[in-house]
């Protein structure tokens, strides 16, 4: 698979670096009370989390006594499928970023694209609306974010980069208003996708959160269950990121997480933490600045391509 290649070779520096080599360790001539306590110690250090690692380790080393295993590479296997396990049951979560180009009803995908400053939202909005497009489907991009001149001529660009329309207005111009034009202006086009960009939220900052809740009022009362609260999240940010999550959460249910700038980040854990324990399914992964480097997330692959293994028919029962 082509996501495959490209995740193996963008993750290969996370894979080398993550909590100093989790991978690695599966290799180490250690005792078994040395080998489990590093295990759990380095995927704390990796922003897994503490219970959660408490809980990864426990799990395994049930694992491997109820499975007699002795052989490292075993238990390394037996890891992997873990891992992925865990992954694949919140991916099945909410709603795919799929369009229904049969709909009545247009746009049927609308996202509505959050997160702090610097987090890469604008771009992400650019390459999934090229990705759509790519796919046959009509897009609208809405820059929501009247804040930054900068970040509409931005989406400007990736717009005219498209050929996609982009709904705009003058800096300082109310949000919600600039949302909801967009809205109409997709029912109009009769397109197949709405993304909508906003502001860098700085998380801690409750008048610039209200002002997001009020912009996802709108977008919900028009849209309904169509509309999907979509975090965009600097994956170098670690344990920080989850209190991001959980900010953004508490003004309105997150469907989904994007995660950027992975293949910058040393630490790999903070795709478990916010799917395991914040039940947010990621759906995309960033590894680069190309197009095609923001790439639909494969619990298996990202497992296996992280930990260095092939996912095989070996899952745990």
């Amino acid at each position: 698979m082509v996501f495959f290649a490209k995740l193996r070779e963008g993750l290969e520096g996370v894979k080398k670096r993550w909590s100093g080599g989790i991978a690695s360790l599966f290799t180490e001539d250690l005792s078994d009370d040395a080998f489990w306590g590093e295990l759990e110690e380095r995927l704390i250090v990796g922003d897994v989390g503490v219970d959660l690692s408490e809980r990864l380790v426990g799990d395994l080393r049930s694992e491997a006594k109820k499975r007699g295993l002795a052989s490292k590479a075993e238990l390394k296997k037996i890891f992997v499928s873990m891992i992925a396990e865990r992954l694949a049951s919140v991916e099945k979560m909410g709603q795919p970023f799929e369009f229904d180009a049969s709909a009545g009803d247009r746009p049927s995908v609308v996202l509505l694209m959050v997160g702090v400053n610097g987090s890469g939202k604008t771009t992400t909005a650019g390459k999934l609306a090229m990705q759509f497009l790519n796919g046959g489907g009509k897009v609208v991009l809405a820059a929501a974010d009247t804040f930054r001149a900068a970040a509409a001529d931005q989406l400007q660009i990736w717009g005219e980069r498209a050929g996609v329309r982009v709904v705009a207005q003058a800096p300082g111009s109310d949000p919600a208003a600039v949302a909801f034009d967009a809205w109409q202006a997709a029912r109009a086009s009769s397109a197949d996708v709405l993304i909508v960009d906003t502001a860098g939220r700085l998380h801690a900052k409750h008048n610039l959160m209200e002002e997001l809740r009020k912009i996802h009022r709108i977008l919900e009362r028009e849209s309904g269950a169509r509309l999907q609260n979509v975090l965009v999240l600097d994956a170098v940010t670690g344990q920080n990121g989850i209190a991001q999550a959980a900010a953004f959460n508490g003004i309105f249910p997150l469907s989904s997480v994007i995660l950027t700038k992975y293949d910058n980040t040393a630490k790999g854990g903070v795709v478990l933490a916010i799917a395991c324990d914040m039940k947010i399914p990621v759906r995309y992964i960033g590894l680069g600045e190309k197009i095609e480097d923001l790439s639909p997330f494969d619990p298996a692959e990202f497992a296996s391509a992280l930990m260095g293994e092939e996912i095989s028919g070996g899952g745990l029962e």
